[in-house]
C-alpha cells in the first residue's frame, strides 16, 4: 500500500486505492471501557490503518429505549469530518422512524441501521418487514449485526441474542428492492443464508469481513471462492475490534488487485451507493 500516499487528503486518493470501512462505531460501550470511541480516536485509528472513509453508527444508542435519539449527535459529528459517513438508527417500533428514514436518505447516508434484538423487536415480525420495504423503496441499504461481541465476552446485562440466519433470509425475501449489509457474521452463518437464498436474493446481500476467520483456517478464502468477491465489503467493527485484523486477513490472501479493490471499496461504491 505504499502507493496510497498517506500525505494526501482522502478526496485525492485514487479510487482503486480507497479503503472504506463500512462497520465502525462512535460513542462509549456501556459494559466495559473501550478506548478510541471518540471521533478523534476513531480518526487516529483510521490513519494508522490507512482507512480513508468509515461508515459510523452511534454505539450507545443500540442500548437506548429510543435509539433514534442518537441520530442528531451522529449527524452533527460527521458533518465536521468528511471521512466519516453516518449510519443512523431506525426503530420501526417507535413513532418517527419513517421521518428518520427520510432524513437518512435526504442526507445521503450510505445505510440505515436496525438491530432488532437489541431493540426488542421480532427480527422477522411486521415492524421489520415494514422497515425493509420502506428501505427498499427509499433505495437505502439496511445494516444489522449478527453480534457485537463473542458470547464469552458478553456482559450478563446484555440480553440480546445473536441474529438468526433464518431472519436474514426472511428479510431479504420480504422485499425485492431491499439491500442488506450484514456485519459480524462468520462463515457458517454466511453459508447458511447465501445457499438458502435464491441468486436474486443473494445478490442483494453484502457481508463485512470483520468476523470471518482468515489464515490459517482460511474461511475468508473459501467464501471468496464459493460465494464470490462481489458479496463482501471491508469492515472492522472498530473500536470494539482492532482494525488491523481485517487488513491482515486480506494481506494473507493472494488477491488480484481488482479483487482487493472490490472488497476494500468498489463493492460498497457500486452495490450500496446507487
Amino acid at each position: 500500500m505504499e502507493e496510497r500516499g498517506a500525505h494526501l487528503p482522502a478526496w485525492r486518493v485514487p479510487r482503486r486505492l480507497m479503503r472504506i470501512d463500512v462497520n465502525a462505531f462512535l460513542g462509549a460501550y456501556p459494559y466495559r471501557r473501550v478506548p478510541g470511541t471518540s471521533p478523534d480516536g476513531l480518526l487516529r485509528a483510521m490513519a494508522r490503518a490507512a482507512i480513508d472513509e468509515a461508515w459510523v453508527s452511534h454505539l450507545p444508542s443500540l442500548f437506548w429505549r429510543q435509539p433514534m435519539e442518537g441520530n442528531a449527535w451522529l449527524y452533527a459529528t460527521v458533518a465536521r469530518e468528511p471521512r466519516l459517513k453516518p449510519v443512523p438508527a431506525l426503530h420501526p417500533g417507535l413513532a418517527g422512524w419513517d421521518g428518520a428514514l427520510g432524513e437518512a436518505a435526504d442526507r445521503g447516508a450510505p445505510a440505515g441501521r436496525c438491530d432488532p434484538l437489541y431493540y426488542g423487536l421480532d427480527p422477522t415480525g411486521p415492524e421489520m418487514r415494514i422497515l425493509v420495504a420502506a428501505c427498499g423503496a427509499a433505495r437505502l441499504p439496511l445494516m444489522m449485526a449478527v453480534r457485537l461481541e463473542d458470547g464469552r465476552q458478553r456482559h450478563p446485562n446484555d440480553h440480546a441474542a445473536e441474529l438468526p440466519a433464518a431472519a436474514v433470509r426472511a428479510l431479504v425475501r420480504a422485499d425485492a428492492d431491499v439491500r442488506l449489509v450484514i456485519t459480524h457474521a462468520d462463515r457458517g452463518f454466511i453459508e447458511e443464508v447465501h445457499f438458502g437464498s435464491t441468486p436474486e436474493e443473494a445478490a442483494r446481500l453484502w457481508w463485512d469481513v470483520s468476523w470471518i476467520w482468515g489464515a490459517p483456517e482460511d474461511h475468508l478464502e473459501t467464501l471468496l471462492g464459493t460465494i464470490g468477491v462481489g458479496r463482501f465489503v471491508f469492515g472492522t467493527g472498530q473500536p470494539l475490534r482492532i482494525p488491523e485484523a481485517s487488513i491482515a486477513k486480506l494481506d494473507l490472501l493472494e488477491l488480484a488487485p481488482e479483487q482487493r479493490a472490490a472488497i476494500e471499496s468498489e463493492n460498497a461504491r457500486a452495490g450500496l451507493r446507487h
